[in-house]
């Protein structure tokens, strides 16, 4: 049996945040470093919260590569097991303009290559990944081979064990097009048991923004549950006995967009290893995206389990 309680696959980064909010980059004069990508992210977010995770995917040969490593295990407590080395190519490095801050622009450098679009089958445990209690892929690791392939074949391997989640994560920079995207992520539906995506990432997924009809579409390819989010309207959860409920979001005043998602990811994650209905699951992601979103940083201020707590019992007292 693994001793961890989540894996997740995909993609890491050095990312470099603009200090300067609602600027362009001409005229920001300072930075801070952190590690980023959405799969890093969610597994920062659930050892945050208490949980043994563990990411897969490879850095450079390199000095960042090294950065990375040590601050996913000394920093954030993620295992590091999976976090190949890439002989050839580069760390990663991606640029956050936060202009305006609710909707940053992302300067990725992955030229030629980035290295975890190079993960293979070896570079990773079956085992772990057909016992881990979750397992966790972004939809973004089907845009490029060998990468592609490999998750597939983990998602063969796991044989639709629950939960293995979809994260729908359309980036249209990884992407040749739309059509190409859809003709990759809709046929994985089939071998998870939960999708999460907003609208935009449901008509990728299965042809409509429509946030019912996404969701019967979803539960239609044999989903224990679709989660769409709404935006400023919250995030809908759909199960196959026909529960549609919408779970509000929580105002607050952003200072980062970015990482919201991926703390909703963890914060998620969190409640399905705690057994929690979905509606409560939800309600309790939405408070940690709400809190990171008030943050400039993503995994370093992703949230504890008190500042979690504490924020729901200030929102439930108002």
């Amino acid at each position: 049996m693994t001793d961890l309680e989540l894996l997740t696959v995909g993609r890491v980064s050095v990312d470099i945040y603009a200090e300067q909010l609602g600027v362009p980059m001409a005229e920001v004069s300072t930075f801070r470093k952190s590690i980023g990508g959405t799969s890093t992210n969610v597994a920062v977010a659930a050892a945050r919260l208490g949980h043994r995770a563990a990411t897969a995917t490879r850095v450079g040969d390199d000095q960042f590569g090294r950065y990375v490593r040590h601050a996913l295990e000394h920093t954030f407590g993620v295992d590091t097991r999976f976090v190949g080395i890439d002989p050839d190519l580069k760390t990663p490095v991606a640029f956050a303009e936060l202009d305006p801050p609710e909707d940053p622009t992302v300067i990725f450098y992955r030229d030629p290559a980035a290295p975890d679009m190079n993960i293979s089958v070896d570079d990773i445990d079956l085992d772990v990944v057909r016992e881990v209690p979750v397992f966790w892929i972004p939809a973004s690791r089907f845009a490029w081979e060998p990468s592609r392939s490999t998750v597939r074949k983990l998602l063969e391997e796991r044989g639709g064990r629950s939960h293995t989640v979809l994260d729908l994560d359309w980036r249209p920079m990884f992407w040749e097009s739309t059509e190409e995207a859809t003709d990759q992520i809709a046929p994985m539906l089939e071998h998870v048991t939960i999708a999460i995506g907003n609208r935009d990432e449901c008509e990728i997924a299965v042809g409509t923004r429509d946030p019912d009809e996404a969701a019967d579409r979803l539960l239609a390819r044999g989903l224990d549950a679709a989660i769409v989010k709404l935006g400023g309207d919250g995030v809908m959860v759909a199960l196959p006995d026909g529960t549609r409920e919408k779970i509000a979001p929580f105002p607050v005043e952003v200072v980062c967009g970015l990482g919201s998602g991926d703390a909703f990811g963890g914060a998620f994650c969190h409640g399905l290893l705690e057994g929690w209905d979905l509606v409560r699951t939800v309600r309790y992601a939405n408070a940690a995206g709400a809190i990171i979103a008030s943050r400039l940083m993503c995994a370093d201020d992703m949230p504890t389990i008190d500042e979690i707590e504490a924020f729901l019992a200030e929102r439930a007292a108002t």
